[in-house]
């Protein structure tokens, strides 16, 4: 059952609670290839097509934000830990294109 609202955070947002070093899982949903490109050092890697298969190896109880390149897929990846029972998740609105405009610009964009 997909709930209809995905909650967001913004690069900006992210990047300051990396900072402070707050308590989260980042989940960066990318195929390996992307990575290779362009990441964040703090995110694991999780496949979107592997997500479903990890989920035990994810805690339901901690925050989790959910990335991927533009946004649109760590949105699905977020629906898939939705019907899965999680509930404190957040998608990074714009991925990491965002993340280079707005906190990284030696971040390549592809």
């Amino acid at each position: 059952m997909f709930q209809d609202h995905i909650e967001e955070i913004t690069p900006s947002e992210l990047a300051e609670r990396i900072k402070r070093g707050d308590d989260f899982d980042l989940i960066d949903v990318r195929e390996s290839h992307e990575l290779a490109v362009a990441y964040i050092p703090q995110a694991r890697h999780i496949p979107l097509g592997d997500l479903e298969h990890e989920i035990g190896t994810l805690d339901p109880t901690r925050e989790i934000v959910v990335m991927c390149r533009s946004g649109k897929r760590s949105a699905t990846g977020v629906r898939v830990l939705q019907d899965n029972g999680f509930t404190r998740l957040k998608n990074l609105a714009g991925g990491i294109l965002r993340w280079s405009d707005d906190v990284d610009p030696t971040v390549a964009k592809y």
